[in-house]
């Protein structure tokens, strides 16, 4: 992947800067997997949520600031994953070898 994102001159990651530091992440008690560069926004909405009992209608502009991060963090990579792709796809054209594992293997016999 990295190596089509260098080809395609592609930076890999997101523009945007990591805000919470990872004591402040520790202390609010966020999984791993949601300490991204979205856990400022967070660390606050779920203070809120247990502060408000869970209630939905609670918390919502906590909750839209995270979501709309996300989704802007999201479309950000598939932007750069389409970047690469068309970069592969040129490639391709022009007859150079492909970067990645072929669907089918050469043995293979395609009727």
């Amino acid at each position: 992947m990295e190596a089509a994102a260098a080809a395609a001159g592609v930076q890999l990651g997101t523009s945007k800067p990591q805000i919470a530091t990872q004591a402040e992440m520790a202390e609010a008690r966020l999984p791993i997997p949601y300490r991204d560069q979205c856990a400022h926004l967070l660390i606050p909405l779920n203070k809120c949520r247990v502060a408000e009992f869970y209630l939905p209608w609670k918390c919502e502009p906590e909750r839209h600031s995270y979501e709309k991060c996300q989704y802007e963090l999201v479309m950000e990579r598939m932007l750069q994953m389409q970047k690469i792709r068309e970069a592969q796809a040129g490639a391709k054209v022009k007859g150079s070898v492909t970067i990645g594992v072929p669907l089918a293997p050469s043995t293979a016999k395609l009727a």
